[in-house]
């Protein structure tokens, strides 16, 4: 098995959403009778936040992978939180995502088992 990467000392937050939730809000999105002023700009994505240590481990635990963590120095220009404001998504396009972390893992998994 290989390592994982991690730049930095993993505390930095990303949030993932599930392909399948970003097109359904972009069907909305693309589909609204909202005018763009009202609508733009808007956030689609998963407003639930996690450290990069905390997603490398639950790789490793879903996967039950060996690959062991290594850290490598953290880029200049790397934002340490990237979450995104839903709220306007979910107030206007009745949209919010509905595919945890894990269940996004899961299914990427398979996908690339088959």
């Amino acid at each position: 098995s290989k390592d994982i990467t991690i730049y930095g000392d993993g505390t930095q937050t990303r949030s993932f959403c599930y392909v399948n939730d970003l097109v359904k809000g972009l069907i909305l999105l693309m589909n609204s009778n909202t005018t763009p002023e009202t609508l733009l700009p808007i956030n689609l994505g998963n407003p639930n936040e996690l450290t990069m240590i905390d997603l490398a481990s639950k790789v490793i635990e879903l996967t039950k992978s060996k690959s062991k963590i290594v850290f490598k120095e953290l880029p200049k220009d790397d934002p340490t939180k990237r979450c995104p404001d839903i709220t306007k998504a979910k107030n206007l396009l009745n949209w919010k995502p509905e595919i945890s972390l894990e269940q996004g893992l899961i299914k990427t998994m398979d996908y690339f088992k088959n």
